[in-house]
């Protein structure tokens, strides 16, 4: 179960990640901040990535091996990528209309899902 909520903390954490720093492109899209500062625009996003942190710690936190979890720091950062890119995709094809998907980005998903598999090789 360790590994479960490491992994459920991870993807929330990288939710709030994405919307901090790619949430105010479509804001902006949507003219609803369009003459906001730069400071007013990092400050918001400073205040979503609270969030993120207050999730993404206790995931490395409960999901490190060091501390009885399931995962070396490795295997944390490898799966974390992941899930980043893997949220980012999601949040690009449903805000983004005008973003596309090619067989590069397919390639690119290939390239991690290899990377989970060597990370987690016994050596």
């Amino acid at each position: 179960m360790n590994a479960f909520y490491t992994v459920i903390l991870l993807i929330f954490s990288n939710i709030f990640m994405t919307f901090a720093w790619y949430g105010h492109l479509k804001l902006e899209e949507m003219k609803i901040i369009s003459n906001w500062p730069l400071i007013g625009i990092i400050v918001v996003s400073w205040l979503i990535a609270f969030f993120e942190y207050a999730l993404q710690i206790p995931a490395n936190k409960m999901g490190y091996l060091g501390n009885g979890g399931t995962f070396n720091l490795m295997q944390l950062k490898v799966i974390q990528e992941v899930i980043s890119i893997s949220v980012f995709t999601v949040f690009t094809m449903v805000l983004f209309k005008n973003e596309s998907f090619h067989w590069n980005h397919f390639a690119a998903f290939g390239c991690l899902i290899l990377a989970v598999y060597f990370v987690f090789l016994k050596p």
